[in-house]
C-alpha cells in the first residue's frame, strides 16, 4: 500500500520552519564572520604628489588599486587622496603622452611619483601615402596628422584613413600702416578650445598641425587681475604696454576686458537642452564615457528653479529626456548614464529638435541655452558649414543661444564647431579630460551658460604722431570691417559672467626706421594728419560696443591710452604673461612673425610671471613648452 500524506500543504510548509531557522541562523553566523573578517582587513588613505621629470605638478593622472576598481585623479596641483585596504599591493599612476609608473604601497601612507615624458622615436619609419621629410619641423608631422604606427618587427605605416580631424585656415594678421589704416576692429572672442586641443596633442606625443594653433585662444584660456568692473558698464578695460620681447625694436600693448561676476545663486532660472552626440564616431573611451562624467558634474550643479531636457542624434534624432526640474539629478543621471554610442551623425536633424525643444519651454528673462556635446563629425542630413551656419543664425534672434563642447581625437571636426559657437551666440571649448570638464561646467559656470552681453566689439584708433604701424595677434577669424563697429545689425562675440578677454597688439613706434608696408600716395585725399595738443599724449583711444543679453540697440565705452612703455622685466605678470603665451603660440605656428622667440625664453618669461598659480594652469603651461622643447631635441637627435 502506498502511503501518502494527509497532511494540507500549508501544513507541510510549517513542519519545515525548524529546518529554515536553522539555516538561517547558519546564514546569520557566516554574515557576522564576514563582517568580522572586513572589519579586520583596515583600510586607510594614502597621499602623494605626481609631478613631470622638471619638478612641474601633473593634473589629470589616473591612480589606481592595480587589480581592484579602486582609482581616482590627481588635482591641478598634481595632489591626489585614495583609500586603500591591506591587502592592495601595487598604486598605478597612468595619463596620456607618460610613462605609466607602479609603486609598491609597502605600509606607505605618502607615495610623491614624478612621471617621464613618454616620446616614441621615429627613425627608420616606412609611410605610405605621406611624404616624410628630414628636417628639423617635420619629424613629428606623420603623428600630428593622426599616423598609426606598428613595432619595428611588424610592418610600420600610415592609414590615410585614420585622421579626418578638421581645422579652419588661419592666415596670420600681418602690419597695418596708421596713415591708411588708422582703426583696427574686431569681435571679442571668448573661446580657448584651441589651448586644450594643443595640449592633447603634446600630451600624446605629437605637434598640433598649424591651423589648430588660434593665439588669441590660447590667451583666453588664462584668468588675469584685471579690475573687477563698477558703474554703468558690465565689464572693466586694462591696458599696459612694454618692449616686446621678441623684438626690442617694437612695443607689445595688452588689452583686457572683464565681465562683472555673477553669484550663481543669483544667476536667472535656466532652460537647458543636452544635446549629445550618440553615434558610432563617439564610440572611444575619450568620447561617450568623458562625456557622461562631464555633464554628470554639470547635473550636480543644477538647482530646483532650472530645467534640463535631452536630445540624442546618431542615424536620427530622439529626444530621450523631456524637460525635468534641477533637483531629480537621479532621473536626468539616469537617462545619460544608458546612452549608448552606435550608427550614422545626424547633426542638422539633432540641432532643429533641441532648438524645438528649447523654444517650447523658453523662459523669458531665463538662460535658454543648448549644450551641445559632440566630436563634430557630422555626415546624415545637413552638415556643411554653410548650413549649420545658417540654422544657428535662424534661430538664436529666438533668445536661445549655444554652447558647444568637443570631445575625442582623430576625428574631431573644429572648424564646424567653432561656426556653431559663433554664429550661435555661444562659447566652445574642447575637453580633454575631466579636469578641464570641471573648470569648464563647475568652476566657470556661471560665465559658460549665463551671457552678460551680446554683439562685444572692439575698436582701436591709433594715433599717428606715435604709432608707425601695428600687428593685432589672434583673431583672424574674428575681424571685422570698420563700419560694422556701428552697425548693430552686425554679429560678434558674447561674454558671460566673470570671463575676461585678453588681446595683444604688436606696434612698431613712429619715427621707426623699420619699412613697413605701404601703398602709392593718393591722389584725391591726404593722408597727412596734424593732431590736437589736446591728443598729443595719447597712443590710440579704445572703444568697446556692446548689447544688453535681451538688447537690440549697442551702448559704448571709450577709453583713451597714454604713451608710455616699460620694459618687459618691470611689466605687470599679466603682460609677462599674456606674452609667453603669445610666444609660444608663434612657435608652434612657425610664424614669419615670431621674431627672435625661443622656447627657452617664453619658459623663463611664464615662471617669472607664474604668481600664486592656485589652479596650477600656469605651471602646466611651463609643462608643455618644456615638453616641446624635449620633443625637438629628440628630432635633433635623429
Amino acid at each position: 500500500m502506498e502511503f501518502r500524506s494527509s497532511l494540507h500543504p500549508l501544513e507541510k510548509r510549517l513542519t519545515k520552519i525548524p529546518e529554515i531557522m536553522k539555516n538561517s541562523f547558519k546564514i546569520f553566523v557566516i554574515l557576522i564572520l564576514a563582517s568580522a573578517m572586513i572589519a579586520f582587513i583596515e583600510s586607510r588613505t594614502i597621499t602623494g604628489k605626481v609631478t613631470d621629470d622638471r619638478g612641474n605638478p601633473l593634473a589629470g593622472v589616473n591612480v589606481a588599486v592595480k587589480g581592484a576598481p579602486t582609482g581616482t585623479i590627481t588635482d591641478l596641483k598634481g595632489n591626489y587622496r585614495i583609500t586603500v585596504n591591506d591587502q592592495d599591493k601595487i598604486l598605478v599612476f597612468s595619463s596620456s603622452g607618460y610613462t605609466t609608473v607602479e609603486q609598491k604601497i609597502a605600509g606607505k601612507n605618502t607615495i610623491n611619483v614624478t612621471m617621464s615624458t613618454e616620446i616614441v622615436a621615429m627613425d627608420e619609419m616606412l609611410v605610405t601615402g605621406y611624404e616624410v621629410k628630414k628636417d628639423k619641423a617635420s619629424v613629428f608631422a606623420p603623428i600630428a596628422a593622426g599616423a598609426v604606427y606598428e613595432s619595428r618587427a611588424n610592418f610600420r605605416r600610415y592609414n590615410n584613413n585614420f585622421n579626418t580631424e578638421g581645422y579652419a585656415s588661419v592666415n596670420e594678421n600681418g602690419y597695418k600702416n596708421v596713415k591708411n589704416n588708422p582703426l583696427s576692429t574686431f569681435s571679442i572672442d571668448v573661446d580657448n578650445a584651441s589651448y586644450s586641443n594643443i595640449r592633447r596633442f603634446i600630451n600624446t606625443g605629437s605637434l598640433p598641425p598649424a591651423d589648430a594653433v588660434r593665439i588669441e585662444e590660447m590667451i583666453n584660456y588664462f584668468k588675469f587681475d584685471y579690475p573687477e568692473p563698477g558703474g554703468e558698464h558690465p565689464f572693466s578695460v586694462f591696458t599696459e604696454l612694454a618692449i616686446c620681447p621678441w623684438n626690442r625694436g617694437h612695443q607689445l600693448l595688452q588689452v583686457g576686458l572683464r565681465g562683472k561676476s555673477i553669484d550663481k545663486s543669483s544667476l536667472p532660472s535656466s532652460n537647458l537642452v543636452f544635446l549629445l552626440d550618440v553615434s558610432g564616431s563617439m564610440n572611444a573611451p575619450n568620447k561617450l564615457p568623458l562625456l557622461k562624467s562631464a555633464f554628470g558634474l554639470l547635473v550636480n550643479e543644477l538647482r530646483p528653479q532650472d530645467h534640463v531636457a535631452i536630445v540624442v542624434y546618431a542615424g536620427a534624432a530622439g529626444l530621450v529626456l523631456e524637460s525635468t526640474p534641477g533637483n531629480r539629478k537621479e532621473v536626468i543621471m539616469s537617462a545619460i548614464d544608458n546612452l549608448e554610442a552606435g550608427g550614422s551623425t545626424a547633426g542638422g536633424a539633432g540641432l532643429r529638435l533641441a532648438y524645438n525643444e528649447a523654444e517650447k519651454n523658453f523662459v523669458k528673462g531665463g538662460n535658454n541655452r543648448i549644450i551641445l556635446a559632440t566630436d563634430g563629425d557630422f555626415n546624415v542630413g545637413e552638415s556643411s558649414n554653410g548650413g549649420m551656419e545658417r540654422l544657428v543664425e535662424e534661430k538664436r534672434e529666438l533668445g536661445v543661444f549655444i554652447t558647444v563642447l568637443g570631445f575625442g581625437m582623430g576625428n574631431v571636426k573644429d572648424d564646424k564647431m567653432e561656426i556653431i559657437a559663433d554664429k550661435g551666440n555661444g562659447n566652445y571649448s574642447y575637453i580633454d579630460n575631466l579636469q578641464e570638464a570641471r573648470r569648464v561646467l563647475v568652476r566657470e559656470f556661471g560665465g559658460t551658460l549665463f551671457t552678460i552681453a551680446k554683439d562685444v566689439k572692439f575698436q582701436l584708433e591709433f594715433n599717428p604722431s606715435k604709432v608707425e604701424s601695428y600687428r593685432l595677434i589672434g583673431y583672424e577669424n574674428r575681424l571685422l570691417n570698420d563700419e560694422d563697429f556701428n552697425d548693430d545689425t552686425k554679429d560678434a562675440g558674447e561674454m558671460g559672467s566673470g570671463h575676461m578677454v585678453t588681446a595683444l597688439y604688436e606696434i612698431v613706434p613712429a619715427g621707426s626706421d623699420e619699412r613697413g608696408p605701404s601703398i602709392d600716395p593718393l591722389k584725391y585725399q591726404s593722408t597727412h594728419r596734424v593732431m590736437d595738443d589736446d591728443y598729443s599724449d595719447e597712443l590710440l583711444t579704445i572703444k568697446v560696443r556692446y548689447k544688453k543679453p535681451d538688447g537690440h540697440t549697442s551702448m559704448l565705452m571709450e577709453k583713451p591710452v597714454k604713451a608710455y612703455g616699460d620694459e618687459i622685466e618691470g611689466a605687470s605678470e599679466n603682460l609677462r604673461f599674456a606674452a609667453a603665451v603669445a610666444e609660444f603660440g608663434m612657435i608652434l605656428r612657425e610664424s614669419e612673425f615670431k621674431g627672435s622667440s625661443t622656447l627657452e625664453g617664453a619658459a623663463k618669461l611664464a615662471k617669472s610671471a607664474r604668481g600664486e598659480d592656485e589652479d596650477g594652469y600656469r605651471s602646466e603651461l611651463i609643462r608643455l613648452i618644456s615638453t616641446v622643447k624635449d620633443m625637438r631635441s629628440l628630432a635633433d637627435n635623429n
